[in-house]
């Protein structure tokens, strides 16, 4: 049976917007009135603080956060705290996990990661993962954080997947944003964008559309 995705790109949202549009998904998804879905989008200067709620990694006052336009949002993934902004290409994954079929949670983590090693390799750049650590690595240097939520179905076995992978494209994100926080909690490491790693220019668009490829063939559709 072949499984049918849903694909929509956004240039900006907001990531209150975005994170309430997640929602519904997932229970239209639950509901089987909607296909599989992956939101790939951008949201303006936002810090998220997950589940594990370390408020001492914001080192920012709120006359600092408001002087930067920087909003904060307290959410239901898993993870601490990480920053998402122009030049970064954020994807939430809103996919059913058949609860009937062997269920791997910590898989489709090691899955996410593996779209974005997929996507470095033909680029000649080598991503890894830190087994104490999610996301991917290039080096000592944090090219894409990972943060998901399990939402677990009510209308049939298993879960749907929100949240997902932040992908740093654009040249200066660091600066931006991550001064500002210890990202994930990881302070003996830094991050790295892909216009750092490749030294040649992207659109977060471009790697919007460079990507799917990827994560159909990771999540065969």
């Amino acid at each position: 049976m072949t499984k049918s995705l849903t694909i929509t790109y956004i240039p900006e949202i907001e990531y209150g917007v975005a994170w309430d549009k997640q929602k519904q998904l997932v229970k239209a998804i639950d509901e089987q009135q909607q296909d599989e879905h992956l939101l790939l989008l951008q949201h303006p200067p936002t810090y998220t603080i997950g589940s594990q709620r370390h408020p001492e990694h914001l080192l920012l006052g709120p006359d600092q956060l408001r002087e930067r336009g920087i909003s904060v949002f307290e959410i239901d993934r898993g993870g601490d705290i990480t920053y998402h902004g122009p030049g970064q290409l954020v994807g939430y994954p809103l996919i059913w996990l058949d609860g009937g079929k062997g269920l791997d949670l910590h898989g489709y983590l090691r899955s996410l990661e593996q779209v974005v090693i997929d996507y470095l390799r033909q680029y000649g750049i080598e991503g890894s993962r830190k087994p104490e650590y999610t996301g991917v690595w290039v080096g000592d240097e944090k090219i894409c954080a990972i943060g998901v939520k399990f939402n677990k179905c009510r209308h049939r076995k298993g879960f749907i997947t929100s949240h997902g992978f932040a992908f740093n494209v654009k040249s200066g994100i660091q600066e931006e944003g991550f001064r500002g926080i210890i990202p994930c909690g990881i302070q003996e490491y830094g991050v790295t964008s892909l216009e750092d790693v490749t030294g040649r220019p992207f659109t977060v668009e471009e790697t919007a559309q460079e990507i799917v490829p990827f994560f159909k063939r990771v999540f065969g559709y």
